[in-house]
């Protein structure tokens, strides 16, 4: 499994480990990853994703997953994701009229 988080596609960086003799070792820093099951309102399930933990603060500031998405543009999430907002969105429409 792909060491990046599937909301916002932040993954692996990659620096150096630097001593004391100023010693040079290259490293990496790992996204830390969780997985989830977030809520949408709208649609009334759960979905099941592997975030890290920065983005799951950011869901919550956005108001649950169901505000990210709305918020996030189609291009920028992957396809399975993609397809959730586009049902979001027509759920939205159909209880809007």
């Amino acid at each position: 499994m792909a060491r990046r988080c599937s909301l916002t596609r932040k993954g692996v960086l990659t620096g150096n480990n630097v001593s004391h003799a100023n010693n040079k070792t290259r490293r990496r820093f790992l996204p830390n990853l969780q997985s989830r099951r977030l809520f949408s309102e709208t649609l009334g399930e759960t979905v099941r994703v592997r975030i890290a933990a920065s983005t799951l603060r950011t869901v919550e500031k956005r108001g649950g997953l169901d505000g990210f998405l709305l918020l996030t543009t189609a291009t920028s999430l992957p396809s399975d994701l993609a397809r959730l907002k586009q049902r979001i969105v027509e759920a939205k429409a159909k209880t809007a009229s």
